[in-house]
C-alpha cells in the first residue's frame, strides 16, 4: 500500500518558497512546528532541499531525490525515481514531502494533505515560487490558526489543507 503524501511546505502569499538555497524569512513557530509534524517520518526531498537543511535533521530518515547516481551524503538515502523513493519509503502511513518545488510539482497530483505556513507579506523576495492550492484542485481548509506579526516577522497562519475525495 502506498503511503499518504503529504505536503510540508511554508509559503508567502506571493508564492515564494525560497530563496538563495533557504528559506527568505525566520518564523521559528514554523521551525517548530515543521519539527513536530515530521518527527519519526520518511522525509523526502530533492538534492538543493537536503543541502540547505546543513544536515540530517534528528529522528526521520532524509530520501533525497537525485538524477546523480554517485551522489552522496551522510544521512540521506539517495533515490533516483518517485517510484523509487516511494518503494524506499516501505509500508508507512506517511510520506514527508518537504521540497523544492520541482518535487512538490511532480507529486501534487498525489499529494493527500499539505500543511502549509502561509506567510502572510507579499513583498517578500525569493527565486522559488510554489502556485497557490486552489479549491479548483480539489483543496479544501479543514484547520487554521492565525498568528499575528511580531518582532519585526510577518503575520503568518498555520493551515491544513486535504484533498476533497
Amino acid at each position: 500500500m502506498e503511503p499518504a503524501i503529504v505536503f510540508y511546505v511554508a509559503r508567502a502569499d506571493n508564492g515564494v518558497i525560497g530563496r538563495d538555497g533557504g528559506l527568505p524569512w525566520r518564523l521559528p513557530a514554523d521551525l517548530r512546528r515543521f519539527k513536530a509534524l515530521t518527527m519519526g517520518k520518511p522525509m523526502l526531498m530533492g538534492r538543493a532541499t537536503f543541502e540547505s537543511l546543513g544536515g540530517p535533521l534528528p529522528g526521520r530518515r532524509h530520501l533525497v531525490l537525485t538524477r546523480d547516481a554517485g551522489w552522496r551524503a551522510d544521512g540521506a538515502e539517495p533515490v533516483p525515481t518517485l517510484a523509487a523513493a516511494l518503494a524506499a519509503a516501505g509500508p508507512v502511513a506517511e510520506l514527508a514531502v518537504i521540497g523544492g518545488a520541482q518535487v512538490f510539482a511532480a507529486l501534487r497530483a498525489r499529494a493527500a494533505r499539505v500543511e502549509l505556513t502561509e506567510v502572510h507579506d507579499m513583498a517578500i523576495a525569493g527565486d522559488t515560487i510554489l502556485p497557490a492550492f486552489a479549491a479548483e484542485e480539489g483543496w479544501r481548509e479543514t484547520a487554521r490558526e492565525d498568528h499575528p506579526a511580531a518582532d519585526g516577522r510577518p503575520a503568518y497562519s498555520f493551515v491544513t489543507l486535504v484533498r476533497r475525495a
